[in-house]
């Protein structure tokens, strides 16, 4: 496979200075058009802010790219590109394929290239009813064999926070919150469930990761899931009951596999009139600021 990095990330990485990777899914599958390009645009300039360089990671015509220039964002977000998990990239590669990278594809090529840090939103993790349709996203399995430290706002709050919890433990996934002994619940700071490990700055995070190498530890990933400011979080009333209402539209739809979380997703977008993606969008501006702020430490090696 042919990893392509734009120059400016390729520099930064020569030279030691801070990268922080960004999925790419968001900007294809996640927003409306044209606020994806926007948000894209806007992710990367707060990277930039914060003194970090932003690698938004992609697959244009079959070529993974580490690094998008404003042309390249915007064919992601304004052509009908697939979703890319990791396993799909050998297919997409030579298919000559385009695609928009999800958590498990984009921290597989983020960690190819040399990047240490990953922003994004929400992991995927162990869906509801797992004991009867055995889904469980392939994010999961890719961070127990990936070093890279991945600031998220937890797991997205339509699965099964506490079996993901489990499965990560069992799989050997380190696992800390950001400022909080409570973990996340992607639009709600608490998901209801405790993290054993709290993490207050970025010099420690740093630390946390420089551990892992010094002790030679299974190469598996660091979560640091930072929570959503409360005053910009869905309100956990109206969360609980759309949620609620989405799951049984799912059921009744016969909505089955990879279609279930855009159906959920979807579905809490439009019945809480858009406050969702608000306190998504959110989560992910803190999650780019705090990567970058940890991407700086780690660089002082």
């Amino acid at each position: 496979m042919v990893l392509v990095m734009s120059e400016e990330v390729r520099e930064a990485i020569g030279a030691r200075r801070p990268v922080v990777a960004l999925e790419s899914t968001i900007i294809a599958h996640g927003l409306p058009r044209p606020r994806n390009l926007e948000v894209a645009l806007e992710l990367e300039e707060a990277v930039r802010r914060e003194g970090a360089v932003p690698a938004t990671v992609a697959v244009l015509d079959g070529r993974p790219r580490v690094g998008l220039d404003k042309e390249e964002l915007a064919r992601v977000a304004n052509e009908d590109i697939r979703k890319l998990g990791h396993r799909d990239l050998p297919l997409a590669v030579a298919a000559g394929a385009s695609g928009a990278t999800t958590v498990s594809a984009t921290a597989r090529l983020a960690a190819l290239a040399g990047i240490r840090v990953f922003a994004t939103g929400g992991l995927g993790g162990v869906h509801r009813e797992w004991t009867v349709t055995q889904d469980e996203s392939a994010d999961l399995g890719l961070l127990a064999r990936t070093r890279i430290t991945v600031v998220c706002a937890g797991v997205k709050s339509i699965l099964d926070v506490p079996a993901t919890l489990q499965r990560l433990e069992t799989l050997g996934v380190a696992v800390a919150g950001y400022g909080t002994n409570r973990f996340p619940g992607f639009y709600l700071a608490d998901s209801g469930h405790p993290v054993d490990w709290t993490l207050d700055t970025p010099e420690q995070v740093a630390a946390v990761m420089r551990a892992q190498d010094a002790l030679h530890a299974p190469e598996s990933a660091l979560i640091v899931a930072n929570p959503v400011p409360e005053a910009e979080q869905l309100d956990p009333a109206l969360h609980a009951r759309v949620l609620a209402d989405a799951l049984r539209a799912c059921a009744e739809q016969g909505v089955t596999g990879q279609a279930v979380t855009p159906f959920l997703l979807d579905y809490l977008v439009r019945h809480t009139d858009g406050a969702s993606l608000r306190a998504n969008l959110a989560a992910v501006r803190g999650n780019v600021r705090l990567a970058a702020r940890i991407a700086t430490e780690w660089a002082k090696g």
